[in-house]
């Protein structure tokens, strides 16, 4: 592959392409350098063709979340990042759009680390993705100015308190047997 420029996507981006990507969407519009429809796999990318994907309020709208998270582990090259923003599972924004297909948690993207099924016994899952991840939070403005102690807390007991999730997936390099 050399030195040739690999591709940064925002994948589902609408009319809201994040500045440096390339958007993709089912829909043309201005923003839209790909039509395409990301619910038919494979997509037309080549595999380890992509440096980046940015992913705002779409993994929600996915059927097939396993193969959608498999699709970008193909797309992406080794130690390619994907960042992703979604509605929190304990949010009304999550609930709210009858065209949301499932929550997002922290815990969602355990599945995608083989180290993770592996030791859970879950290996047999037809999951073929290799992520490491970090997440954050997009806290109701309520709970901005409060303790660490609290915000914690209230995440794990209360609803309304976290509006988004934002996670960055690292592909993991394949290591030889």
């Amino acid at each position: 592959m050399g030195d040739e420029k690999k591709l940064k996507l925002d994948l589902g981006c609408g009319q809201n392409r994040k500045d440096g990507y390339l958007g993709v969407d089912i829909s043309r519009g201005p923003n839209i350098d790909y039509v395409m429809d990301l619910e038919k796999y494979p997509w037309n990318f080549e595999t380890e063709s992509v440096e980046e994907i940015f992913c705002c309020h779409y993994i929600e709208h996915v059927t097939d979340f396993i193969l959608f998270m498999d699709e970008c582990y193909r797309i992406l090259i080794p130690e390619g990042k994907m960042m992703v923003i979604a509605p929190y599972w304990s949010s009304v924004r999550c609930w709210q759009d009858p065209t949301h297909k499932q929550s997002i948690s922290e815990s969602s993207f355990l599945y995608y680390n083989e180290g993770w099924r592996k030791a859970n016994k879950l290996d047999h899952y037809p999951i073929k993705s290799d992520f490491d991840f970090t997440y954050g939070y997009s806290l109701d403005p309520i709970w901005v100015g409060r303790s660490v102690e609290a915000q914690q807390f209230a995440i794990r007991h209360y609803v309304n308190v976290v509006n988004d999730l934002h996670i960055t997936l690292t592909k993991r390099k394949v290591t030889p047997a």
